[in-house]
């Protein structure tokens, strides 16, 4: 619930300051443009905040984001609704692929388990699901969180945890999804927060 009401209080100045984030972000872009491939038919994007990611992809497929917070959704310019990723409001197999960026690092272990869970039972099979997170920063080591309890004036009360991809690994194998790809970045200068990030590429048997 903090998670949601936090988001709620910061939809609006967060849509204006990261919607045009993609741009300055080349990796991630061809990322995007590689699940956009991989899919043959609808993406989901999980965790989509106010649909930038789904509307870079939204040329080339057919997407639908989901946000914990719904005034999220309301700066969305795809179709989105307000859901939790730990019980997704879609049906079984019903996406062919989904994206889930730096949505995942508010959820501890056991909630983590439960959304991968989710990934694999929305996902078609063969169906592949993109999850990014961050590992490290200069005061945090994978394993370890912040929390933030201001964030631009607002009162707030998030946990961001950054997260060992070995383990996340691992989890998502425990959901079914087997890890195919991995990408280790180091962050862009000046466009985003100083963190290592790690991209896994996964798929449903």
């Amino acid at each position: 619930m903090s998670t949601r009401r936090s988001y709620d209080r910061v939809a609006a100045r967060y849509a204006s300051e990261l919607s045009g984030e993609l741009a300055g972000k080349p990796l991630d872009r061809a990322l995007l443009d590689a699940v956009a491939e991989l899919a043959d038919g609808p993406v989901l994007d999980v965790g989509c905040g106010p649909g930038h990611v789904g509307t870079y992809l939204a040329d080339r497929v057919s997407v639908v984001g989901v946000d914990l917070s719904p005034q999220m959704c309301t700066h969305a310019a795809i179709p989105t609704c307000a859901g939790d990723m730990t019980a997704l409001p879609f049906r079984s197999h019903s996406v062919s692929a989904l994206v889930c960026l730096y949505a995942v690092i508010h959820l501890d272990a056991d909630q983590r388990a439960l959304a991968y869970r989710e990934f694999a039972r929305v996902l078609r099979p063969g169906g592949h699901a993109l999850v990014a997170f961050h590992v490290r920063d200069a005061e945090t080591q994978a394993g370890q969180a912040k929390t933030l309890a201001e964030w631009w004036g607002n009162d707030v009360d998030l946990t961001f945890r950054f997260l060992d991809p070995d383990a996340e690994t691992r989890a998502l194998a425990g959901a079914g999804l087997t890890v195919t790809a991995r990408l280790d970045r180091s962050p862009h200068p000046q466009a985003e927060h100083p963190s290592e990030r790690c991209y896994l590429l996964a798929r449903m048997p």
